[in-house]
């Protein structure tokens, strides 16, 4: 589907990383708040975890999922150019139960903003490239583990075991060797989380961009190293 007749413009990227648990949702759904007079779609990093089709549930459990190997970013890749050139993509959607994807995707439409939203979504080159705002969320280990233990137990049917098992043998070490380095590539850094006053001074940077045309890449030429608190 092709862009809009007032959407001329080069859409707005926005990445958001940080680790599992540490507000990222939070903070989207604050910038989405903020900006509810603009035309945003959002893409998640977890969805385009690769198809297991071929493996038992019992071999899907043992994968690590917190490695970039696990997740089909290249594809990401595609989709997310092709809705900067203005055309719709079908996101995969993943189900946690299965450890697997589901068979139909959903369809995401071309917007002003375009938010990706990811653990891992600065490791890859290609794929922080395309974006003009990339913004961290850093947050206490403590806090992340039990938010990612309640997010898993309510919403994943995980069990209380199974989340601690998986925090240290995997989320924790692919934190350290590969989130947390990614660290460095934000323009952005948010420390503990959501507060109204990080929230509201991120807004305030994303409309600047937005309503200075000519100021479009001035995050391709320096690097804006803002840490609100």
């Amino acid at each position: 589907m092709p862009l809009k007749n007032n959407m001329k413009r080069k859409p707005l990227v926005i990445g958001v990383a940080g680790g599992s648990g540490s507000g990222k949702t939070t903070i989207i759904d604050a910038i989405m708040k903020e900006l509810v007079d603009m035309d945003i779609v959002t893409l998640q990093h977890d969805s385009y975890y690769r198809d297991n089709t071929g493996l038992p549930v019992e071999e899907r459990v043992k994968i690590n999922y917190d490695h970039p190997d696990a997740l089909e970013t290249d594809l990401m890749v595609h989709h997310l150019k092709e809705l900067i050139a203005g055309r719709e993509i079908e996101m995969p959607v993943y189900d946690f139960h299965v450890h697997n994807r589901k068979k139909e995707g959903v369809i995401k439409r071309p917007a002003q903003v375009i938010i990706v939203d990811g653990i891992l979504i600065f490791v890859e080159k290609e794929l922080r490239d395309l974006m003009d705002v990339r913004i961290f969320v850093n947050t206490d280990n403590d806090m992340r583990f039990i938010r990612r233990l309640r997010r898993d137990i309510r919403e994943r049917g995980r069990t209380m075991e199974s989340v601690i098992n998986q925090y240290l043998k995997t989320v924790k070490p692919m934190h350290i060797a590969f989130v947390q380095p990614s660290r460095r590539y934000a323009h952005i850094i948010i420390p503990e989380g959501y507060s109204e006053v990080s929230a509201g001074m991120v807004v305030n940077v994303i409309r600047q961009h937005i309503n200075s045309p000519e100021h479009r890449h001035i995050w391709e030429h320096k690097k804006l190293d803002f840490e609100f608190s």
